[in-house]
């Protein structure tokens, strides 16, 4: 076929205006995401913050929230596997109960990606895509010392009692371990007591992280060891569990009088706690930006599904019982009254007028 200059220029134009089309989402496959609870807000946060980033990347992508029952999970990340997705991306409820599951999705070609939480006893899981979770635990006993430090610094020892997370989520042993290594030093030289005794995430976890749980745990602690006593501070690995310890401390009357409120840490600056620090009432918390982890775990399954390596800078620190998963690290940022409009509002997280 010969072209004259003007059929050239129309082939040119037609080129140009295909290539200007939008590219269809379908077009990349879908990705099944499967998250554990809808009853804390950073879930909520983390599966929105994923579909966007995996549209805006051109994959469909299928959100399921299991409400923290295991066999829910189970099944829809079973049913994810049976229609066909290339991808899934699981933030576990149980990170010991998806092997026989995974297994499967593997022989099928689909890639596994663990989010947040790491999956364990299972050899085929690709990546971990999550935060610094050992690091998250220094930041928060650092955030206690600070605050016991300002609040009580004519107080030695300091009374403090130790809360820890759901013992099925493998990153609570870091958040402890991780606070333990601020701490235990205080302990062992005799500025930090805990007067309960209660030492260990095998008495301090706290199942599912329940505030409920946390709240019950505080007001029998209170009742058995602070007759004559007061309680300074509580190391908390959670926000939920943050509001529940405060509930508990406020209803025998710490925050009124003289008794001043104890420093209370938290975790995942989830509204009702930012509130609360802005109150005066919780310390602080640890902000993990769900927006960035959104981001590199699409960069994850973007780059399995096409063929290359996905970035990583972590081939050490977890080991899921079968292997070591090779991970990617996000830096958390711990947060206070003196800097939560930088942080939080002024990164876009949140608006002021959610704060009010």
């Amino acid at each position: 076929m010969i072209l004259t200059r003007r059929g050239l220029m129309a082939l040119a134009g037609t080129t140009a205006a295909l290539s200007a089309l939008p590219a269809f989402a379908q077009d990349k496959g879908s990705v099944g995401i499967a998250m554990p609870t809808k009853s804390s807000s950073r879930w909520i946060s983390d599966g929105e913050s994923m579909v966007k980033a995996f549209t805006d990347a051109g994959y469909v992508a299928d959100l399921q929230y299991a409400e923290d029952d295991i066999p829910t999970q189970l099944s829809q990340i079973e049913n994810m596997i049976t229609s066909g997705v290339k991808a899934l991306v699981i933030a576990a409820i149980d990170g010991t109960t998806l092997s026989n599951a995974l297994d499967n999705a593997a022989a099928a070609g689909i890639k596994i990606i663990a989010y947040d939480r790491l999956i364990r006893d299972s050899g085929s899981v690709d990546y971990y895509a999550t935060f610094d979770n050992f690091k998250v635990g220094v930041q928060q006993a650092e955030s206690l010392v600070a605050g016991l430090n300002e609040r009580f610094a004519g107080v030695k020892p300091w009374n403090v009692e130790l809360f820890g997370g759901s013992p099925d989520d493998n990153n609570a042993f870091f958040f402890y371990n991780g606070a333990m290594s601020v701490l235990q030093p205080l302990i062992d030289a005799g500025d930090i007591a805990i007067p309960s005794g209660q030492m260990g995430m095998d008495v301090v976890g706290t199942l599912r992280w329940d505030g409920a749980v946390a709240q019950a745990r505080m007001d029998n602690l209170l009742s058995s060891n602070y007759g004559d006593k007061q309680l300074h501070g509580a190391l908390s690995p959670y926000d939920g569990l943050s509001i529940g310890i405060l509930s508990s401390v406020k209803g025998v009357g710490y925050g009124s009088g003289d008794l001043p409120m104890p420093i209370v840490t938290g975790q995942d600056a989830e509204i009702p706690s930012v509130k609360s620090m802005i109150a005066g009432e919780q310390y602080s918390t640890i902000f993990k930006d769900t927006r960035e982890l959104a981001k590199v775990t699409v960069g994850m399954v973007d780059a399995v599904l096409s063929g290359s390596e996905p970035q990583i800078n972590d081939t050490t620190t977890y080991d899921n019982g079968v292997k070591v998963v090779p991970s990617y690290l996000l830096e958390p940022v711990s947060v206070n009254v003196s800097n939560y409009e930088e942080i939080l509002i002024g990164s876009g997280y949140y608006t002021a007028d959610q704060l009010q």
